[in-house]
């Protein structure tokens, strides 16, 4: 029935509906002529009012509601009924034809309806087979916990992770509570409030067999007919915290080891000075007979053991070839949002490829921060605060030079630049010394390069290949 109601609303067929329906008002009322005296048949001319009523537009059924009616009273009722019978009659065919065509008109929107909602759900069928590839294969655990702390979704990522180092990695993980992995997260869940939020901790976690481990989460929570719920993205930060915090040792252990070697330089200085002195107060024979003055040649013999500590070892196995550009990502996301803030304005200058250098990553992103720092203090007074970050490769040389510029109060006394324990810097007078031993350390140098206008501290990288369009660019 359907498709013979389709077939009969196809647009192409309008004209050919609109002939047969002439064509039959035609033939209705020749029958209708013919048998009048014996029977009416003029109900049937609804057919042809129904047919126009499929595929015309409204004034179109007023009309041949109209026509009709008008051969009807007029060929089969006396003159005195006509009139009021064809107004009834009129409004009986127009009524029909109206309410059909309406009919028709609510259909055809149902049916775009229809279609745009099975498209819908055929895009939203889409979108979730999407999303569950994307959770299934991503590499970071996924879960969905309910509001009692029960893990509703999981993936294989997530059970990996909490079942590391055991047997069962593909066991199901659903049904279980959060707070046998990660308890602060079964805290988080208990505690939310009816305010959706997004957020993102670092907490201890744990494993099925009982081994702890360092977790990175991302979590929001949303709103269901079944209660607020809440998806975690998780991260095994482990390894990352152990390597972090081995350079961020040996870092420090290299910094100690210079600054015993500023301080044993210092101390070395002193002593020499009272050396002197001693000598030449042991002129006095009075004083060659005191046993404090005997002691206070076994203070400067002490002091001059302790002062015999050497510069930090030049080889370190942090030191290694180096993407400079992946360092620089990394130090322009520490500095350009926080120095944006005081109103400094930051600018790079950076080729886009650079050749591998050697040095330490830890230790360079190090001195960089120090010298960002050192520049930011020094534009605190200043109107204008721009810090220029200009890189240039020198080939000849087989160096990458990075020039830190500023619009800063400038160098007072250039020559005691690098000297340790320096007054007047409002820190501890370490920075430039001990940023400087560290590039020596690994080969490369940290030098002050006079400005008219504030200060420039060029960092000197050694490539260890020289460079050439052969070599590996970062």
């Amino acid at each position: 029935m359907s498709s013979v109601l389709d077939k009969l609303l196809d647009p192409g067929r309008r004209w050919a509906m609109l002939i047969c329906a002439i064509c039959m008002v035609v033939v209705i009322a020749l029958i209708d002529w013919w048998v009048r005296p014996y029977i009416s048949i003029g109900f049937l001319y609804a057919i042809p009012v129904l047919l126009v009523s499929l595929s015309w537009p409204r004034y179109l059924i007023i009309v041949a509601g109209v026509i009709c009616a008008v051969l009807q009273e007029t060929l089969n009722f006396p003159e005195s009924e006509r009139i009021i019978r064809l107004v009834l009659t009129s409004i009986g065919f127009i009524a029909t034809g109206l309410f059909v065509s309406e009919l028709l008109r609510n259909r055809e929107k149902i049916l775009r309806l229809v279609e745009e909602l099975q498209h819908s759900i055929q895009l939203r069928q889409d979108a979730e087979a999407q999303l569950q590839l994307l959770v299934d294969t991503s590499p970071a655990a996924i879960v969905t916990i309910d509001s009692k702390g029960e893990i509703l979704v999981a993936n294989a990522a997530a059970r990996r992770l909490f079942a590391a180092g055991t047997e069962d990695e593909d066991q199901e993980i659903e049904g279980q509570s959060i707070s046998s992995y990660l308890p602060t997260l079964q805290t988080a869940v208990s505690n939310q409030s009816a305010q959706l939020f997004r957020t993102s901790l670092q907490c201890r976690g744990q494993r099925r067999n009982g081994e702890s481990f360092m977790a990175g989460i991302w979590f929001s929570n949303y709103a269901t007919v079944s209660g607020t719920r809440l998806t975690a993205i998780i991260a095994d930060l482990s390894d990352e915290l152990v390597a972090h915090g081995a350079s961020a040792v040996d870092f420090t252990l290299r910094n100690t080891s210079i600054l015993i070697s500023g301080v044993a330089h210092e101390v070395r200085n002193v002593g020499s000075a009272m050396r002197v002195i001693y000598k030449n107060l042991s002129r006095f024979p009075e004083l060659s007979v005191s046993e404090d003055f005997r002691a206070l040649d076994s203070l400067i013999h002490s002091l001059d053991k302790i002062s015999t500590a050497g510069p930090p070892d030049a080889t370190s196995n942090a030191i290694a070839k180096i993407r400079l550009l992946e360092v620089l990502d990394e130090l322009r996301v520490l500095v350009d949002g926080s120095y944006s803030e005081t109103g400094i304005v930051v600018n790079w200058t950076i080729p886009d490829s650079l050749p591998l250098v050697q040095a330490d990553r830890f230790g360079l992103v190090q001195v960089f921060l120090n010298l960002a720092s050192n520049s930011k203090r020094a534009m605190g007074a200043s109107e204008k605060k721009v810090l220029n970050v200009a890189i240039s490769c020198e080939a000849h040389a087989n160096t990458v030079i990075i020039r830190f510029a500023d619009t800063g109060t400038g160098v007072r006394y250039p020559e005691k630049l690098f000297r340790p324990f320096q007054p007047g810097t409002g820190v501890t007078g370490l920075g430039l010394y001990v940023s400087r031993s560290t590039m020596r350390s690994f080969g490369g140098d940290l030098i002050y390069e006079p400005t008219s206008e504030g200060s420039c501290f060029a960092v000197v990288l050694p490539v260890p290949v020289p460079v050439s369009a052969e070599n590996q660019h970062a």
